[in-house]
């Protein structure tokens, strides 16, 4: 395999947090391209102290739960030492993993551990925080899979209506079976189809919820790097953050009132944040009845969901975190804090729109004393098969072009190419020429009266239609006569810049496993990555 940097487009607020302009560092703790940033990082986790002893013992039971390899054994046991540190970073429970930034974001997590281990001295240990306390089951209850020339949502159980957790939500085994077999059946069969699909099906059959579906195969793929899985929505995690919860209720208006101060701020600088925050936001999940009610404080002190679903004074939220942690969750703003309260968290792997938030979160932290650790953009890669860099290569079409533009320039440029003489350029000299030659005509008709002038002209409108007609015929030809050539333009576009976006927030895994294997995914794993904004192409 074949890793090689390339320049893609970013958002504003992405591309400048690379170029270190401090309208947008001075929103964050540290700025993690420093060299001392993650020494000082380092210094100011030592004087914190952290409920390792059961935090360990329930990332035990947790990942025992998903067949993990020894190594992630070993990793969590480190975290019984005082100096040991993690990387952390989290996602949806997509169905087979979800879109390849999840991928991305997990090499990420292990990649940037390696590397600060080995700089700093001391064991950082990757950990993948699962989002299994979300409840947007549309989000995660599909795949998109190539069909016929575009990507198609491949779903489950579309018509269902959820309303627990994605961590308590079980799901049908063999309705699950059925669709998997649908999503082989649609896929062209290779040598590898057999293994990959035994070993999806091994991995479900070991689940009861999509948290664990997506943990079973997470610890599958990358079963050899010790990645740490947690799931923020299970019920023993919810016991480690008791306290946590009391903390966050106790301050809330600190917490609320410095969140959305510095969304006003990070406003201000010109930077778009996609997070509405209201200065009486609770920041908290309670759930009731297989529902989970967004908090709001109102004026008089109390807890109201957003929509008058329930009321409850501070002293009741506080018994009930106090006694019952599992009927409370965190939002976008109190989650960052909550990992950074269970963990000692050397460094933070987010994507693009977690970096537009986390610009706001500082408040939040230090609300509840504690210091917002150093936030990694994570790394981005588009995987380049074969066909399409062999046809990249024949017509010279540079990679990087088509991931930031596609390809629709290129290949209509070829298609007026292969006419001799240039289509267009002939229909212009055509319609230009006919123009001339019906002039006498109209200055005659328009010498008779007002009305022959209107109606040569509309005469002249429709000789030059049925040019135009006739151009289009010619065109439709040809694209039919080139039809091979035209399919891998297209080939190449739904590969590398799907829904004229980046391949990883369409693409899923299991296409490129079941067409080129596992040792791909390794040498992917193994490279050494830099985190100074470069976008990869992974040559399979």
């Amino acid at each position: 395999m074949h890793i090689f940097p390339v320049t893609t487009s970013q958002q504003t607020l992405l591309r400048d947090y690379y170029q270190q302009n401090q309208l947008i560092m001075n929103k964050f703790e540290y700025n993690p391209f420093d060299k001392e940033a993650m020494i000082q990082r380092l210094e100011n986790i030592k004087e914190r102290t952290y409920n390792r002893e059961q935090l360990v013992d329930v990332l035990i039971q947790l990942n025992k739960r998903w067949g993990a390899e020894q190594q992630t054994f070993h990793n969590i046991e480190l975290l019984h030492n005082s100096n040991s540190v993690v990387v952390i970073g989290g996602q949806q429970a997509g169905l087979l993993s979800g879109p390849l930034y999840t991928i991305h974001k997990i090499i990420s997590i292990l990649t940037f551990a390696k590397q600060q281990s080995q700089r700093l001295g001391v064991p950082v240990i990757p950990v993948f925080w699962i989002a299994g306390e979300d409840h947007d089951f549309d989000e995660i209850n599909h795949i998109m899979i190539p069909n016929n020339g575009k990507l198609k949502k491949h779903r489950f159980d579309p018509h269902a209506n959820h309303k627990n957790s994605v961590s308590s939500m079980k799901f049908d085994h063999d309705e699950m079976v059925n669709w998997v077999n649908k999503l082989f059946q649609s896929m062209e069969e290779t040598t590898y189809s057999k293994s990959l699909y035994s070993l999806i099906i091994k991995r479900l059959k070991q689940s009861s919820t999509y948290v664990d579906f997506f943990a079973q195969l997470i610890q599958s793929l990358f079963k050899e790097e010790g990645v740490v899985l947690i799931d923020s929505g299970d019920p023993a995690v919810r016991q480690l953050e008791s306290s946590a919860f009391q903390e966050m209720i106790t301050k809330q208006p600190s917490i609320s009132r410095g969140v959305f101060q510095q969304l006003q701020k990070v406003k201000q600088t010109g930077y778009s944040v996609s997070v509405d925050v209201e200065e009486n936001d609770g920041h908290l999940f309670y759930h009731v009845n297989g529902d989970r009610i967004l908090l709001m404080k109102q004026d008089d002190g109390t807890w109201e969901g957003k929509n008058q679903e329930c009321k409850l004074t501070t002293d009741e939220l506080l018994t009930i975190a106090e006694q019952t942690p599992e009927r409370l969750s965190n939002n976008v703003v109190t989650r960052p804090v909550m990992q950074e309260w269970l963990f000692p968290t050397l460094a933070f792997i987010a994507g693009p729109g977690e970096l537009g938030y986390w610009s706001i979160l500082r408040p939040a932290f230090q609300a509840l004393d504690l210091t917002m650790p150093p936030v990694c953009p994570r790394i981005s890669i588009t995987l380049l098969d074969r066909k399409s860099e062999k046809f990249s290569d024949q017509y010279g079409i540079s990679i990087e072009e088509v991931i930031n533009h596609g390809v629709e320039y290129q290949k209509i440029n070829w298609l007026r190419n292969q006419q001799t003489p240039p289509l267009d350029q002939l229909v212009e000299q055509i319609t230009e020429a006919m123009t001339r030659i019906h002039q006498p005509l109209r200055d005659v008709a328009a010498a008779h009266s007002p009305d022959l002038k209107q109606i040569s002209e509309k005469n002249l409108a429709y000789i030059h239609q049925h040019v135009t007609y006739l151009q289009k015929a010619i065109e439709k030809e040809s694209m039919a006569k080139h039809q091979r050539i035209i399919r891998n333009f297209d080939a190449m576009q739904l590969l590398l810049r799907p829904d004229n976006g980046l391949q990883e927030r369409c693409w899923n895994i299991v296409s490129f496993l079941n067409q080129y294997g596992f040792e791909w995914l390794n040498q992917l794993i193994q490279y050494e990555y830099s985190f100074s904004g470069e976008h990869y192409v992974a040559k399979l």
